[in-house]
């Protein structure tokens, strides 16, 4: 099992910084991330956030399918709750045809607290079955010919009477994948059930990089847990597991930015920080040590904790002390971070793709 290279971007930035400007870097980091030869990039979708300026993940990517040659675009992710499940399936349906398949279809319940409230998407217990309902209900839309009449608990769907056959009015498009494009499902809590979700029904396993590595592991289970249920073997190949890296000439020259305050990464972990001591406090996902009292915890234990940073030799190391920890997984998701130092940030990516991921493809195959 050769060992993939991929990118998870929010995108996150700032909130000062100037929109036009952030957009023009997040496409210049995939537009670097395909000439490296990263496999695909996943970016986010939120609407009601400066942090995060990506309402359509699909028109942004729409930009740079001719300006790329091999990476696949991902959604990371379609927030399910968010939107009806024909806009999404028309939309998907286009982006697959303009791309000519380069399309994988990640999928959640949405997380930003702002969006949930804003389109009332329903208590949290609710969710993971709204997401398995609306992509069950594309799936029909997609296989099968009008009329349409889909009664699902959350939604409602149905072409009974406007349907012209001689013109195809009626009739919603499909995708240019056969039978449709992959679907990925993000797992982000400890012992996910979305992981047994994602097993049961053959979806992509998308593990996020918000949490300590000791909760991965629990993702594969729950997800080879699904496989086992449906009769079908787990395949770590497909896992994808997302986690921020910095890799720099030096040691010294990661470890001085690392401990730095106010620069890009500060303000990225000060932001989850925040949010997981909001609500429903998950802040022990973040913690170096599940017993540390939430009080205790600054930002720069988060970042030590998270974070794999280093020369390319120690960042290698790191990443296989992540594989004999967790298991075998299929992607490396480098998450994309604020270019706060352009340069710093572009080279890590090359360091991370030409030094870093040859030896870690080798240990890998070895192992």
């Amino acid at each position: 099992m050769t060992v993939q290279l991929g990118m998870f971007s929010m995108p996150f930035h700032h909130p000062d910084r100037d929109y036009a400007t952030i957009l023009d870097e997040d496409r210049e980091a995939i537009i670097l991330a395909d000439r490296l030869g990263f496999s695909e990039a996943f970016v986010g979708e939120h609407y009601s956030s400066l942090s995060e300026r990506i309402p359509s993940p699909l028109m942004f990517m729409a930009t740079l399918i001719a300006q790329t040659r091999r990476i696949r675009f991902a959604t990371g992710v379609f927030n399910m709750t968010a939107q009806h499940p024909a806009v999404i399936a028309g939309q998907a349906a286009q982006f697959d045809h303009l791309s000519r398949g380069r399309f994988i279809m990640g999928i959640g319940p949405g997380g930003l607290v702002s969006d949930l409230e804003m389109f009332d998407a329903g208590p949290p217990e609710l969710r993971p079955q709204m997401v398995v309902e609306s992509m069950d209900t594309i799936l029909k839309l997609w296989s099968q010919d009008p009329p349409y009449r889909i009664d699902g608990r959350f939604w409602k769907i149905g072409i009974q009477n406007g349907i012209w056959p001689e013109f195809k009015v009626g009739t919603l498009p499909r995708p240019y994948q056969k039978p449709h494009p992959p679907i990925a499902l993000s797992l982000i809590t400890p012992n996910s059930s979305s992981g047994v979700t994602a097993g049961e029904r053959g979806w992509i396993p998308v593990s996020g990089n918000f949490f300590h590595r000791r909760y991965l592991r629990g993702h594969w289970e729950r997800y080879a847990e699904g496989c086992e249920k449906a009769g079908r073997r787990p395949d770590p190949s497909i896992w994808r597991v997302a986690r921020c890296v910095l890799v720099t000439p030096s040691d010294s020259e990661a470890d001085d930015y690392m401990t730095e305050t106010g620069n890009g990464m500060d303000y990225y972990y000060s932001f989850f920080r925040h949010s997981f001591s909001q609500g429903r406090k998950a802040l022990f996902m973040l913690k170096p040590d599940p017993d540390m009292p939430d009080d205790a915890l600054e930002v720069d234990d988060i970042k030590r904790a998270l974070v794999i940073s280093g020369s390319p030799r120690r960042v290698l190391d790191q990443l296989v002390a992540l594989r004999d920890e967790i298991g075998p997984f299929g992607t490396l998701l480098m998450t994309g971070h604020d270019w706060d130092r352009a340069a710093m940030w572009k080279r890590s990516m090359d360091l991370l793709a030409n030094e870093v991921m040859p030896n870690f493809r080798r240990h890998a195959a070895a192992a």
